[in-house]
């Protein structure tokens, strides 16, 4: 009996697993990707050992600026 009902929930398991499909990937993973090589840049410069003669804020800017601009693509499909 206990192995018939172990048999049943397995089955019952894989029907269910199959009937949803694969796990949901995330949306738009090209601008996250985007997002996470923006974060490395900046993550470089923040820490670079000089200021590349007075444009290293101004990038700096820039990423925080793309950055906002990509987490509102973020809610567009």
């Amino acid at each position: 009996m206990r192995r018939k009902l172990l048999t049943t929930g397995a089955l019952l398991g894989m029907m269910i697993m199959m009937s949803t499909g694969s796990i949901a990937q995330p949306r738009h993973p090209q601008i996250r990707e985007a997002m996470e090589a923006l974060r490395n840049a900046k993550e470089h410069l923040e820490h670079a050992a000089h200021d590349f003669g007075g444009h290293r804020v101004d990038a700096i800017h820039a990423i925080d600026e793309a950055m906002h601009q990509l987490e509102i693509c973020m809610h567009y499909d």
